[in-house]
């Protein structure tokens, strides 16, 4: 069929075609390639790392220096969520007896200065607290991360580079570091993220990972300017709009964004209408090194979008162009198309009839067979027991009697005499 098609187009029919399905697979490539260069970004995929029936969102809020954001704010926020969850019987559905509902994390930018047996040097630093690491689950070359709740806060994570600038080695898992003369053990070694828009984001020097309290006390800490929570959503925007009421901080102070949802692609349409003024921004803050990843991820992927879009509306355009060409040049109409209909469908009656009675002789050819089959023993059994009643009885045989002896009788006889 498709032989037959390609033999009657022309060849600028056939080059239309072509270039119409090329356009259709290079845009079916561009939207797939955009979904999975977004599975690289793990600290926006927090939700579905937490459950997979998809009834949590994760939510990031983004500080200015002047927003006052404390631990002890954030540890007030957390237990009005926890109790505005139970006031609403929203519930852990797992086996777990310990499972949690909801966990959080905030982390704050500044510089601290490491100190080894071999040089001391000033690094970009991350003060973090809560499940940090759980939220950004960094690629480890050795070594375990560390939580912002644990009870000893001495712990510190390097990144290769500075792995190599303080011992000359990636293998320091247990070493000792101090900073401003407090000794802090060395957790783990991760790598870090190279290329144009991981420097252009911030990773352009090493940054080293420390406690909230180990910042604050020995560091140069510019404030908690990130907080992060992943919790049940049972409504659409329930999330987004608990944090937005309730996290403390004025409109002009904070950025919220709903990770689960930002890379859809609806979502991104939505924030392709803003092209011009999404860049605009009154609100002074200072983002980390991811969420400026991820704002320059979604900047390509709308642009992919755009790209799709315009592919998509190529072919869609020929479609249109070719199907106006066919109804022009169309050889029927719609009372034939009508009686053509009509008769296939008296065509299919028919069909279905004759089945039907083919089906019906059969079941009852069938039933005969299975009455005659059982007839014919019944009749078998009459015939004999007939055949038996009209053969002649044997008369019965009367015992022969003895002879009597003739010789004892004429002895008897002469002894009379």
């Amino acid at each position: 069929m498709m032989n037959k098609i390609m033999q009657k187009l022309t060849g600028r029919q056939i080059i239309l075609f072509v270039s119409g399905l090329v356009s259709l697979l290079i845009g079916i490539f561009l939207m797939v390639a955009g979904s999975l260069k977004i599975q690289t970004l793990q600290e926006q995929h927090m939700a579905a790392r937490w459950s997979d029936e998809n009834d949590v969102s994760q939510i990031s809020c983004f500080f200015s220096r002047s927003a006052g954001v404390s631990e002890d704010s954030l540890l007030s926020f957390g237990y009005q969520l926890h109790g505005a969850l139970e006031e609403a019987s929203i519930v852990s559905t797992s086996e777990n007896e310990n499972a949690r509902l909801w966990a959080d994390a905030f982390s704050a930018s500044g510089k601290v200065t490491v100190e080894s047996n071999r040089a001391k040097l000033e690094f970009n630093a991350v003060g973090i607290g809560g499940d940090f690491f759980l939220f950004h689950p960094l690629m480890l070359k050795s070594g375990s991360y560390f939580s912002g709740n644990d009870l000893m806060q001495d712990y510190i994570i390097l990144d290769e580079d500075a792995a190599w600038q303080l011992f000359g080695s990636n293998d320091i898992v247990g070493q000792l570091v101090y900073i401003r003369d407090i000794p802090h053990l060395v957790a783990g070694v991760v790598e870090r993220q190279e290329g144009r828009l991981s420097d252009a984001a911030g990773l352009d020097t090493s940054v080293v990972y420390v406690s909230y309290e180990t910042l604050s006390n020995y560091g140069i800490d510019y404030g908690i300017n990130t907080y992060e929570i992943v919790m049940p959503n049972p409504v659409e925007g329930y999330a987004k709009t608990y944090v937005m009421e309730h996290i403390g901080v004025s409109e002009n102070e904070v950025e919220i964004v709903e990770n689960t949802t930002r890379f859809a692609w609806a979502s991104l349409f939505k924030e392709l209408m803003q092209f011009g003024t999404r860049s605009m921004s009154s609100k002074a803050i200072i983002y980390p090194y991811w969420e400026n990843m991820a704002r320059g991820y979604e900047d390509i992927l709308m642009l992919m979008l755009v790209i799709a879009v315009l592919l998509f509306l190529y072919p869609a355009v020929l479609l249109v162009i070719a199907i106006r060409y066919w109804w022009k040049h169309r050889t029927w109409t719609v009372g034939s198309l009508w009686h053509k209909f009509t008769d296939k469908l008296e065509r299919l009656r028919e069909k279905h009839w004759a089945k039907s009675k083919a089906r019906k002789e059969k079941r009852e050819i069938r039933k005969a067979e299975k009455g005659l089959k059982e007839k014919q023993p019944k009749e078998k059994k009459i015939k004999e027991r007939k055949l038996k009643e009209k053969k002649p009885k044997k008369p019965k045989q009367e015992p022969e009697k003895e002879p009597e002896n003739i010789e004892l009788k004429g002895e008897e006889e002469n002894n009379e005499k």
